[in-house]
C-alpha cells in the first residue's frame, strides 16, 4: 500500500482538514496448618546460588542437621529458603508435581528432567524416576500471595491453586493492544496509554463520537496490515478503534471494531455503534466492545465488528471505484442499570 494513502478525520477536530496517517507494517480461608508467607517477605523465586541450594536439598534428602530450616508448627524458616527449595535449578519456574530429584537429593521440575538427557544438571548424576515427595508435601503447606501483589491484589492462596489464580487474575498486566507490530510491552492501563501516545505515535481523542474518513488511492492492493488504531477517553475510560483491510479466505474486506482497555466485565458495561454508507445505502454494527485482554488477532478473526466486502466499499465511494473513500461514524455509550425495572438504559455522552 502506498504510504501516505490514508486518511482521518475525527469530529472532535474543529475543521475538516484532513489528516494522513501512515501504515504500519506490521478471599482465600487460611488453614490452622498452613504456613503464610506475608507479602513483604515474598518475592517470586529468584535465582540463588548453588550452597543456599544444597543446603536446601540437604533437608529434602533427610539430613537432621538442618532439619529445622523447614517450615514447622514451632519454627518458619526465612522466606528465601522456601523459594530456594521449590525453585527449579533451570529454569528457575516454581516447581509442582510431580517433582524429581536425583540419587544425591537435587531436584528440579517435570518439564526440565525432558529437557536434561536424565542427567541432573547439578552433580550430573543420572535422574531415574525418584519423586520428592517431601518437598511436594512442603509446598502443599504453604500459602503464598498473589504474584501481582506489587500491583494490587490482596488474595493469599495455597500454593498449588496460586498458579491458576494468576493466570486470570484481574490485577496482572495488560498486553499492549497496538497491532500493527509484534510490541512485547505490558502494563497497566495508564503506562499503556502513554506508551501507545508516545511510542507508537497514536492519535488520541477525547469524547464519545467519532466521524473518520480512511482513503485509499488503489484499494485493489490488500494486504493484511493494520491502517489505523485510535484511542478514546470517554466516561473515565480508553477505548481502542481499530480500523484494516485484510483478506478474509480469497476476498479482500475492510474491518472496523472496538476494544476497551480494562477488564471483560467491565467492557459490559459499554456499547458502541458504527456506521458507513453513502448513495442512500449504509451498514450499521452495534455491539459490546471486547477487552484488550484478547487479542487484536483474535477479535478479527472472530468477525465481531463492523466488516465491509470490497465491492460493498468501492459502491459506498462513489466515483469511478478506483478509490477508496469511506467514512466511518460512530458512538460509544455506557449501559446504565435501572432498579426499578431491572432493565438497562443507555447514557450517552454529548
Amino acid at each position: 500500500m502506498d504510504l501516505d494513502s490514508i486518511e482521518c478525520v475525527s469530529s472532535s477536530d474543529l475543521d475538516e482538514d484532513e489528516i494522513h496517517h501512515h501504515q504500519h507494517p506490521h478471599q482465600q480461608l487460611q488453614h490452622p496448618h498452613h504456613h503464610v508467607l506475608h507479602p513483604h517477605l515474598h518475592s517470586e523465586f529468584s535465582s540463588s546460588n548453588n550452597k543456599s541450594r544444597n543446603a536446601s536439598n540437604n533437608v529434602v534428602n533427610g539430613n537432621n542437621n538442618n532439619a529445622n530450616n523447614i517450615v514447622g508448627p514451632t519454627a518458619i524458616a526465612p522466606a528465601t529458603s522456601v523459594h530456594e527449595l521449590l525453585e527449579c535449578p533451570v529454569c528457575t519456574n516454581s516447581m509442582y508435581p510431580p517433582i524429581h530429584q536425583c540419587h544425591n537429593g537435587h531436584t528440579l521440575c517435570s518439564t526440565c528432567k525432558t529437557r536434561v538427557q536424565n542427567r541432573c544438571p547439578t552433580c550430573r548424576q543420572e535422574l531415574g524416576d525418584i519423586r520428592c515427595l517431601a518437598l511436594e508435601k512442603v509446598a502443599e503447606s504453604l500459602e503464598l500471595p498473589c504474584k501481582y501483589y506489587s500491583l494490587g491484589c490482596p488474595e493469599i492462596f495455597p500454593y498449588y491453586s496460586k498458579l491458576k489464580h494468576e493466570a486470570t487474575c484481574n490485577f496482572r498486566p495488560y498486553n499492549c493492544p497496538y497491532a500493527g507490530s509484534e510490541c512485547s510491552v505490558v502494563g497497566d492501563i495508564p503506562f499503556l496509554v502513554a506508551h501507545l501516545r508516545d511510542d507508537h505515535k497514536v492519535d488520541m481523542h477525547t469524547g464519545c463520537t467519532f466521524n473518520h474518513r480512511y482513503v485509499k488511492s488503489n484499494p485493489r492492493e490488500v494486504e493484511n496490515a493494520t491502517w489505523m488504531l485510535t484511542v478514546f477517553h470517554c466516561f473515565g475510560q480508553y477505548f481502542c478503534l481499530h480500523f484494516e483491510a485484510f483478506q478474509l479466505g480469497m476476498a479482500p474486506v475492510y474491518m472496523a471494531f472496538l476494544r476497551f482497555m480494562g477488564d471483560e466485565n467491565e467492557a459490559r458495561n459499554y456499547s458502541y455503534s458504527l456506521e458507513v454508507g453513502a448513495n442512500g445505502r449504509k451498514l450499521i454494527w452495534e455491539g459490546t466492545p471486547r477487552s484488550i485482554r484478547d487479542s487484536h488477532k483474535k477479535v478479527r478473526d472472530s468477525h465481531d465488528g463492523l466488516i465491509i466486502q470490497r465491492n460493498m466499499a468501492l459502491f459506498f465511494s462513489g466515483g469511478d471505484r478506483k478509490e477508496l473513500k469511506l467514512r466511518v461514524t460512530g458512538r460509544i455509550w455506557k449501559e446504565q442499570q435501572n432498579p426499578d425495572a431491572g432493565v438497562c438504559i443507555p447514557n450517552l455522552c454529548s
